[in-house]
């Protein structure tokens, strides 16, 4: 890439900034807000412990509360945010008209602005979650390999992608319909229940966790959550990472075959 085209990008992500910093305190109220179904999740698990009387698939209660700290941290961290909403209004307003007169990609200039809202949403919202995990921090037990952090934030960035080329491409159905989000809703709903933030995938039965190492989903969330914790070594953790890196380029790749064949249908329809 170019130095012109990098500086044209770091523009939009400047921008971007500037845009979404405009909004830190919905931010910050949402994430405050979102603490309350955190709340709910440690009475739940307080209430299974003591009636199991022991562990759960090598989980406890204190790697419990562990694990939905991390999960919490993550999603803020990687989570797009309402980014599917502005893009299918770019698309249905006909705002992208301009983009398309512009030596820009639209994927390229959308990252940006993706990058841009992760970053405040990430500065605004760390504050919040920093105190829950001092409250929490009789639970905290930190990795010893410095190894295992540099491939928790590789898994990280590679999470955050995943979920903002599948928001991407969700928003692309706006070139075909008026309203997307029902669709919107059916896949976050499938993310919610398989990418782990309901519970752990791997309290799951055998066979079902085979399959869902094959799914997208498992690779928003859970995946580097279970590498911190350590729950991925060895062999295990080398396939996690090949097939995450799989689905970061199909991903990708679905994205731009979305954008090229919803910008041929509005072409085509006179957009």
């Amino acid at each position: 890439m170019s130095t012109s085209r990098i500086a044209k990008y770091a523009s939009v992500f400047n921008i971007g900034l500037q845009n979404t910093f405009v909004y830190r305190w919905n931010y910050f109220l949402r994430a405050l807000f979102g603490l309350i179904p955190l709340a709910g999740t440690v009475f739940l698990w307080s209430a299974v412990f003591k009636e199991r009387g022991g562990g759960l698939h090598g989980y406890d209660y204190g790697s419990m509360i562990y694990y939905y700290l991390l999960t919490l941290l993550v999603s803020n961290l990687v989570v797009p945010t309402e980014d599917e909403f502005q893009i299918a209004a770019d698309i249905r307003e006909g705002q992208i008209n301009a983009l398309l007169t512009k030596p820009m990609s639209y994927l390229a200039y959308r990252t940006s602005i993706f990058l841009s809202a992760r970053l405040v949403y990430s500065l605004v919202t760390l504050p919040a979650i920093a105190v829950i995990f001092i409250y929490f921090r009789q639970y905290i037990v930190l990795p010893t390999d410095p190894l295992v952090y540099l491939l928790t934030v590789i898994s990280i960035v590679m999470a955050a992608f995943i979920q903002f080329f599948i928001t991407y491409s969700l928003a692309m159905f706006a070139f075909w319909i008026l309203e997307i989000s029902t669709i919107i809703f059916i896949v976050y709903s499938f993310e919610y229940f398989l990418g782990g933030q309901m519970f752990p995938i791997d309290i799951m039965p055998a066979g079902v966790q085979a399959v869902m190492k094959w799914l997208p989903f498992y690779y928003e969330l859970f995946c580097p959550v279970a590498i911190f914790l350590g729950r991925l070594k060895g062999p295990d953790l080398v396939q996690a990472l090949v097939i995450q890196t799989g689905w970061l380029l199909l991903t990708w790749l679905w994205a731009r075959f979305m954008w090229q064949r919803g910008l041929g249908h509005y072409q085509a329809v006179g957009g």
